[in-house]
């Protein structure tokens, strides 16, 4: 195999506080990947989970911020020096706010961020778990979010744009279901969904078009077909992006009763669905075998991934939860070979270290157990 390029995102250093089942936790690490093994339950997932906390959004499990905390501990607390590509390394902090239940604290350089969005500023992180198995079968808002962590990768200020969107359909939805609907409020807030529910939706557009046919990367894993399917993305077809709000805009001041009845928003990005075809079956990914679907998945975080280093001249860090068990020899070398061709920090975990063999020499190895970590 190739000795890896250390050109991606790279956690140098990776320091946990009071986070599930860890009560202190440190792992100096370098630009390779990092392979952690152990028995089920010895804690290598909430290790990946916590080096998903470093990008925008709920992490990989997406679980409440309070259960987090381990058991008897304080408020979680994550602290990293991440590094991309040749750029200056940079200090990140993240964690509960023990003063504000569910809320989140950022800091940055020892700052602290205007919101958690600003961690896509430092870098993108890729994740693929065995829960996101039935992606394809699955919801809609789960294949949107699978999205939009990848659209991110490539255009940090996406988070930004996603979170004043949802903020804004939030607070409509509150005036309308509480009758307090105000139409000069309303329509400031219909026109903030307007702009940045566009911007969100061309984002998708141009990253799927992207995605799409660049998912052939190496004959072990499939070409995909990628489609966004939804109102604003086919208006977006039809007029410029103007048009598109001045549309958008109508369309939510028309539903206001219906959506004040119903509790939802009709009409905007939230409703969009993204479909993938396996071109070799010419299939849906939905009617796929479940390794077919896994193939899939790999395939289209692999080309996201080379797309993210053709743009920014880094990779995306890559954790990667128990996903060689589930591939043949031939497929987990394939991804072996991605990786370091990529220059990737991949954080990949498995329960049997001989899967790993490949990357002995051009990886880190290390041991888990009892939510103790060792080099292995």
């Amino acid at each position: 195999m190739p000795e890896p390029e250390a050109a991606g995102l790279a956690a140098l250093c990776f320091k946990l506080s009071d986070f599930r089942g860890y009560g202190a936790a440190s792992i100096e690490a370098d630009r390779r990947p990092v392979v952690l093994t152990g028995p089920n339950g010895a804690g290598k997932t909430n290790v990946l989970e916590a080096l998903s906390l470093l990008a925008p959004g709920r992490g990989l499990r997406r679980a409440r911020l309070s259960d987090l905390d381990r058991q008897g501990g304080g408020a979680w607390a994550i602290a990293a020096r991440l590094q991309r590509g040749r750029d200056e390394p940079v200090e990140v902090g993240t964690g509960r706010d023990p003063e504000g239940g569910e809320k989140r604290v950022v800091r940055i350089d020892g700052k602290p961020a205007r919101g958690q969005a600003q961690l896509a500023s430092v870098g993108a992180i890729q994740w693929l778990t065995p829960q996101m198995d039935g992606l394809f079968l699955g919801s809609a808002g789960d294949r949107r979010r699978f999205l939009d962590r990848l659209v991110t990768g490539a255009d940090p200020e996406h988070a930004g744009r996603l979170a004043a969107y949802e903020h804004s359909q939030r607070e409509r939805l509150r005036l309308l279901r509480d009758g307090r609907a105000d139409p000069t409020w309303l329509d400031a807030l219909e026109d903030t969904m307007a702009r940045h529910g566009v911007a969100v939706a061309a984002a998708r557009r141009e990253r799927v078009h992207a995605l799409d046919g660049a998912t052939s990367g190496t004959g072990h894993f499939p070409q995909a077909e990628l489609r966004l399917t939804g109102s604003v993305e086919s208006w977006l077809g039809e007029m410029p992006a103007l048009g598109v709000e001045d549309r958008l805009k109508v369309r939510l001041a028309a539903n206001r009763r219906l959506d004040g009845e119903t509790g939802t928003t009709a009409e905007g990005p939230h409703r969009s669905d993204l479909e993938v075809t396996h071109v070799g079956r010419g299939q849906a990914a939905r009617l796929c075998s479940t390794g077919e679907q896994k193939a899939l998945l790999i395939s289209i975080q692999l080309a996201n991934a080379r797309l993210v280093k053709g743009h920014s001249g880094a990779a995306p860090m890559l954790l990667l939860d128990e996903v060689a068990a589930h591939l043949d020899e031939g497929r987990r070398v394939a991804l072996f070979e991605e990786i370091l061709a990529l220059g990737a920090q991949a954080w990949l975990t498995g329960t049997d270290v001989q899967l790993f063999r490949p990357l002995r020499g051009l990886a880190q190895f290390l041991r888990v157990a009892d939510a103790r970590l060792s080099n292995d």
